[in-house]
């Protein structure tokens, strides 16, 4: 019988024992369990792998769309909703190696934790195999995404919306500052943004990233409502 482990490196192209597929699929509830490495830094080197792959797919494949448009595509695709729906395809989420609280709650399947997965398996792909083959990787994983976005680039999410109309109306890049509450496998993020001196607004979620989405959100209907 193929394990998921096993599904998930044959589609990357690497060895099952590989040490950096192994910690790119360990969450930091498992790692704090068994005292080992888990992902995180992974997620860091691969979120500037994913982002600078896809601003390398857009200007290659799209150029007709210019600076302004393509950061707008690239904003749609490089957010935890997306990435999430990328790691669904790889089924990353039955190789997840998580604590017992998040196996108990089914949070396998939480968009923050396949979005952060997929991020991290791929840094262990550039690492192990080089940036052309993660670029090659990311454009397979996420060229569907690409495409839809570059249909209707306008339909933006919250955070570059807001950071673009208060930059245009001379107010700064919004600030923001979150914090987080709960045990390890349930955390509830509060973020709060600050534009200028005069609109500030909060919002929670399982993320930092989707509590300052919505954050960012409210501050904008705020705005629209003032």
């Amino acid at each position: 019988m193929v394990s998921p482990l096993d599904t998930v490196a044959e589609r990357l192209g690497l060895a099952p024992s590989s040490p950096l597929l192994l910690t790119a699929l360990t969450h930091s509830s498992y790692a704090a369990e068994h005292d080992i490495a888990s992902n995180e830094r992974l997620e860091f080197l691969g979120d500037a792998v994913v982002d600078l792959a896809i601003a390398d797919l857009i200007v290659t494949r799209y150029p007709e769309l210019d600076e302004g448009t393509g950061s707008l595509v690239r904003s749609r695709v490089v957010n935890e909703a997306a990435l999430a729906n990328a790691a669904k395809g790889l089924e990353l989420g039955d190789a997840l190696r998580v604590g017992r609280g998040v196996q108990k709650e089914n949070g396998t399947q939480r968009p923050s934790l396949l979005a952060d997965a997929f991020e991290a398996v791929v840094a262990a792909l550039y690492l192990e195999r080089g940036y052309d083959v993660a670029k090659s990787f990311v454009h397979v994983a996420l060229a569907d995404a690409v495409r839809s976005a570059s249909i209707e680039p306008g339909d933006v999410d919250p955070k570059t919306q807001l950071r673009q109309w208060a930059e245009a109306a001379g107010l700064g890049t919004p600030r923001y500052h979150v914090s987080s509450s709960g045990p390890a496998h349930d955390v509830t993020f509060v973020a709060t943004v600050r534009v200028g001196t005069t609109i500030e607004a909060s919002g929670e979620g399982p993320s930092k990233k989707s509590a300052e989405a919505r954050a960012a959100h409210v501050a904008w209907r705020g705005h629209l409502d003032a």
